[in-house]
C-alpha cells in the first residue's frame, strides 16, 4: 500500500488542529495593550502547543520517509496518534482560559503523555512491519529521548497539583529537547543512499 494517502491525511488533520487552536485567540473588542493582557495565558498555551504540533509533524514527516510500504496496523497506529493530537486544541484552550490552573495543566500533560505513547506505538508498528533491520529501526536505535519524554510527562501531571509552574517547566523542557529536529533519521536516510 502506498504511503501518500497516509501522509496527506495526516498533514490535513495536523493543519486543522493548528487552525482550531488559533481560533481560541479571541480578538479584543477594545484597543490598547491592556486589552491584550487577558489573552496572554491563552497565547502562551497556544505557542507551546503550536511548537509541540510542529515537532510531531516534523518527526512524523521524517519517520514516514523511512517507510517503503504501509500496513493496516500502521494505519490504525497513525489514527491513534492523530486522535491524541486532535485533543490538543481542547487541552490548550482549557489550560489557557483558566490561567494554567492545576487540573487543566494536568490534563494537558496527560494529552502530551498519551500522544507520546501513540507516537511510540506508531514507530513500533512501522519497525514491526518493516523489520528489525529496517531503516527506522537503525535510525532510532535505543531512542533515549523518546523513552525519557513520556517519563517526564508522567512526572509533570501530578506535579501540576503541587505547583503548576513545575509542570509547565517540564513541558517546555521536553519541547526544547525536541525543538532541534531529530537528525537520526536524516542520517540513516543519507547513509542508505550512499
Amino acid at each position: 500500500m502506498n504511503k501518500n494517502r497516509l501522509e496527506a491525511f495526516s498533514d490535513g488533520v495536523i493543519a486543522i488542529i493548528i487552525t482550531i487552536m488559533v481560533l481560541e485567540l479571541k480578538v479584543p473588542h477594545t484597543t490598547g495593550y491592556a486589552a491584550l493582557a487577558p489573552l496572554l495565558p491563552v497565547f502562551l498555551s497556544y505557542v507551546l502547543s503550536f511548537v509541540y504540533i510542529g515537532i510531531y509533524w516534523n518527526n512524523h514527516h521524517h519517520m514516514l520517509h523511512t517507510v517503503s510500504r504501509i500496513s493496516g496496523g500502521m494505519l490504525w497506529a497513525n489514527l491513534h496518534l492523530l486522535f491524541w493530537l486532535s485533543l490538543f486544541p481542547f487541552a490548550t484552550g482549557w489550560m489557557g482560559e483558566n490561567h494554567f490552573a492545576a487540573l487543566p495543566t494536568a490534563l494537558y500533560g496527560t494529552v502530551l503523555l498519551l500522544a507520546a505513547l501513540a507516537y511510540w506505538l506508531l514507530q513500533r508498528s512501522i519497525i514491526r512491519s518493516q523489520g528489525a533491520g529496517s531503516l527506522l529501526a537503525h535510525a532510532v536505535g535505543r531512542d533515549l529521548k523518546g523513552k525519557l519524554s513520556p517519563l517526564v510527562y508522567a512526572l509533570a501531571v501530578p506535579a501540576a497539583f503541587l505547583h503548576v509552574w513545575i509542570s509547565q517547566a517540564l513541558y517546555v523542557l521536553v519541547a526544547l529537547s525536541w525543538l532541534i529536529p531529530d537528525r537520526r533519521i536524516e542520517r540513516a536516510l543519507s547513509e542508505s543512499r550512499q
